[in-house]
């Protein structure tokens, strides 16, 4: 029997902060419900520029050489993305929009009218947190540009969406609280 895969991608700096603590909650109830995971920290890759060559448009695949093709194999194998990235001014941090940039041939085909996705079947979980304080958060755009923005990108690429779970008023919080964590949980069940 071959075993499902999962991608967890965390798209943050602080490796022991709330973004990264969601995503370990999501990859142990991902590995609890048969999933295969590999994690991937984006702030250790050597990940360049994306050029705008696009080249990778008729390749699928970029032409530059460092750790995109690891990430491409990866994404190319699993069943299941789950992306954790904090809010920066109502987006995503730069290493996050780089990778977006990076897969645009892996994820579409450019046609006439809109893209042809290229990654359908799978699907995508995605994670984060904001200092703003909950509704404040999502009343004025922050967290919900940042998901805006992810869920657009794997949208495009023909992915289905499996949860958006945002933790608003991180600044003052030393924890994940129990109610996100338990939404969490229930995406893998």
């Amino acid at each position: 029997m071959i075993q499902k895969q999962a991608l967890a991608i965390l798209g943050s700096p602080h490796s022991g902060g709330i973004t990264a603590t969601m995503l370990k909650h999501s990859v142990n109830a991902a590995e609890r419900a048969g999933y295969a995971v590999t994690k991937i920290n984006l702030y250790e890759k050597n990940l360049a520029y994306c050029t705008g060559c696009r080249a990778c448009l008729k390749r699928e695949q970029c032409v530059l050489k460092d750790d995109i093709h690891e990430i491409t194999s990866q994404l190319g194998a699993c069943q299941v993305v789950i992306l954790a990235a904090p809010v920066y001014w109502a987006n995503v941090p730069a290493p996050v929009k780089n990778l977006f940039d990076r897969l645009l041939g892996i994820a579409m085909e450019e046609t006439r009218a809109f893209p042809k996705p290229r990654l359908c079947g799978k699907k995508y979980m995605l994670l984060t947190a904001c200092n703003t304080p909950a509704p404040f958060s999502w009343i004025f755009g922050q967290s919900r540009g940042a998901i805006r923005n992810m869920d657009e990108f794997f949208k495009t690429a023909g992915m289905k969406p499996m949860g958006k779970i945002v933790c608003a008023n991180t600044g003052k919080r030393k924890a994940v609280p129990d109610h996100i964590l338990r939404k969490i949980e229930r995406r893998f069940k």
